[in-house]
């Protein structure tokens, strides 16, 4: 495994890679998966769905921006102040890791039923990954992104499925299936309710051991696509989940020193994901070891301003909650929504006509699929629903 990483552009969806993020605690039905949403049901919303709600809106902006940057010339102001905004908007991934390990702990210390909670697995999670790869090699063929080849070619096929590239975005749902299995293996752990602030210390420790590892042993090729890569959300996670009901009053007392660490941390994050962009060579440990620390500290913010979001009713508050239950939808349909928009009709003019058109396409690359999945999880539609996103 290389020392640093090569100058290469801005991918079109940058993703994190060793290469290359007194309140009452809501209810969770028993089981219940975390990512990015279980939308249906008829529960109050909650400041989980307020936390999904917050991401997914970072996901499209930073996809979003992602496209915007292409069309933008390097080195012009606009042009690096979108690329901050996409580096700063990197977080997404480990914040729904973190929430799937928050709320599967949470759940699975009330009731752990093996067969009814992998069956659900299955239903909720493998079924998607599976229907949603299928779709998006079709969709990149039939824009012409792919030769049609790629669908018979057992190679490229096995790549799509084992590391989650039949899209940009779908190695998140690979993850996801890997934290369905990791997370009842903690279980014994997280029965023993470990401290959230030493969690974090641990979790650092485990996760330069894994990083260590793969460059030495494991050599993964696409390490962010496994859950290896994402252990310091998942324990951070299961510690929160072990100690939901007490977050509110942990938040409390540490945001003072949570909050600086993760001004700190972005400081150190930012000055190598802004090098990336620019093609400028970057430490491999040093940008993963600063990204690790920036969005799992970004994650339990996330939380804490969730929860502090829903003790404040508001339409906003209802607006992001909304969001939050159809995040999964959200998340699955984006990606072609904005490819359609930019091959349709692609950003040009002034730097100001292409960040106000990239907007715009963020919008309603957002809202679309929010209306559509909030449709179908209507009545006779909700069949559906469970057809194209297992929930």
């Amino acid at each position: 495994m290389p020392e640093s990483v090569p100058p290469s552009s801005i991918p079109a969806v940058p993703a994190q890679s060793e290469s290359a993020p007194s309140l009452p605690s809501p209810s969770l039905p028993a089981e219940q998966a975390a990512p990015p949403s279980e939308a249906k049901r008829a529960a109050p919303l909650t400041s989980i769905d307020v936390f999904r709600g917050l991401t997914i809106i970072e996901v499209v902006l930073h996809h979003a921006s992602g496209m915007a940057l292409r069309y933008l010339t390097p080195g012009s102001q606009m042009h690096e102040l979108v690329a901050l905004i996409n580096r700063t908007l990197h977080f997404a991934v480990p914040a729904f890791v973190f929430l799937s390990a928050v709320v599967l702990t949470r759940s699975l210390l009330k009731r752990f039923a093996p067969g009814r909670y992998f069956s659900r697995r299955l239903t909720r999670g493998a079924w998607p990954y599976l229907l949603w790869s299928g779709l998006y090699m079709l969709w990149y063929v039939w824009t012409g992104q792919r030769p049609a080849s790629t669908l018979t070619d057992p190679d490229k096929v096995t790549l799509y499925l084992l590391y989650g590239k039949a899209s940009y975005h779908l190695y998140f749902l690979l993850v996801a299936l890997q934290v369905y299995v990791l997370i009842p293996l903690l279980l014994p752990l997280a029965r023993l309710k470990p401290s959230i602030s030493l969690t974090l210390l641990v979790g650092a420790a485990v996760q330069m051991g894994a990083y260590f590892l793969n460059r030495s042993e494991l050599r993964l090729p696409f390490p962010a696509s496994s859950v290896l890569w994402y252990l310091l959300p998942v324990l951070v996670g299961m510690a929160v989940g072990a100690r939901l009901d007490e977050f509110p009053a942990w938040w409390r007392r540490r945001r003072a020193v949570i909050l600086p660490l993760l001004l700190a941390s972005f400081a150190w994050y930012l000055p190598a994901a802004m090098s990336y962009v620019r093609g400028t060579p970057v430490s491999s440990l040093d940008y993963n070891a600063a990204s690790w620390a920036f969005t799992t500290l970004m994650a339990v913010t996330l939380l804490g301003a969730a929860q502090w979001i829903q003790g404040r009713p508001s339409p906003i508050r209802t607006g992001l909650a909304l969001l939050g239950t159809v995040s999964l939808q959200i998340y699955l349909l984006h990606p072609a929504l904005l490819q359609w928009l930019e091959r349709r009709h692609a950003p040009a003019g002034t730097s100001l006509d292409v960040a106000l058109l990239s907007a715009a396409y963020a919008l309603t690359a957002l809202l679309l699929p929010a209306l559509l999945g909030r449709l179908l999880l209507k009545g006779p539609l909700g069949r559906v629903s469970t057809l194209l996103f297992g929930r």
